[in-house]
């Protein structure tokens, strides 16, 4: 039998199913990663008590000031994340949200995320030795690097990592540090030719890096817009496309000669 209702019972009664979706909506877990500022490390310096770089086969210099390598920190991918958070984290210039695919491009599984993470940490160690070798007109028969980073994969340390190398071997190239004793940080993948590649996450890494002291940020050149936005007060950017204009930025930078490149 239909029974007629009256005006404000049908109102009702007909968006019980849309308060449904929205609830359902609310619970239910999406596709995506709410990232923030993580942490930084500065290369020239020790991680856990162990030196990041160790060189053997060359003399090394004492180096002052800092290179700070940045990261992000996201959820983790079998973290729930719903539509509230995704709504939360939009809004807030400390957080971002991320397709999950583009953080974790490997798949769901943990320990498949943390070996693929750790193999592009190890691949990107060697592009940047090579690469800092490479500029150095040094050849890795004689001269040996390590680096140890601990708890941090993924390949977007390569440029610090060159950057540190050039540091420690060969500093501004007349005796005085690359770094002109500031606290440098920055991001960026590098190739074995010096190539400086995109990684995603430059305006949280600017807000880690001004956090922890720096100064300055270098950033992949394609990724200046995304670099300015939110940009903390105090951090100036100096966009790099390869290790040698990354050197080369620095040592003007440092000797107040020259012009630098900014965003």
């Amino acid at each position: 039998m239909f029974s007629r209702l009256s005006r404000p019972w049908a109102v009702v009664v007909s968006a019980v199913p849309v308060v449904g979706l929205i609830v359902t909506a609310v619970a239910a877990p999406l596709p995506f990663s709410v990232a923030q500022p993580g942490m930084t490390a500065n290369v020239l310096g020790e991680d856990k008590g162990t030196p990041v770089i160790t060189i053997s086969g060359a003399d090394v210099r004492e180096t002052r000031g800092q290179l700070r390598m940045t990261t992000i920190e996201a959820t983790g991918p079998d973290a729930r994340v719903g539509l509230g958070d995704v709504l939360d984290g939009w809004w807030r210039t400390d957080q971002a949200v991320m397709p999950r695919d583009s953080v974790y491009p490997s798949g769901d599984n943990l320990k498949e995320i943390e070996r693929y993470n750790t193999e592009q940490m190890r691949q990107s160690q060697d592009a940047a030795t090579e690469a800092a070798l490479s500029y150095l007109k040094l050849g890795d028969d004689d001269v040996k690097v390590t680096l140890e980073l601990a708890d941090v994969g993924g390949p977007s340390a390569g440029l610090l990592f060159s950057l540190g190398i050039v540091d420690k071997l060969d500093g501004d190239g007349s005796g005085g540090d690359l770094t002109g004793g500031r606290v440098i940080a920055g991001t960026g993948t590098i190739d074995p030719d010096g190539t400086v590649g995109p990684v995603g996450g430059v305006a949280l890494k600017t807000q880690a890096a001004r956090r922890d002291g720096a100064t300055v940020f270098l950033v992949p050149k394609a990724e200046c817009t995304d670099a300015k936005s939110d940009l903390p007060e105090g951090l100036r950017l100096i966009p790099v496309t390869t290790l040698k204009g990354a050197v080369e930025s620095l040592v003007a930078l440092e000797k107040g000669g020259g012009s630098v490149p900014s965003c």
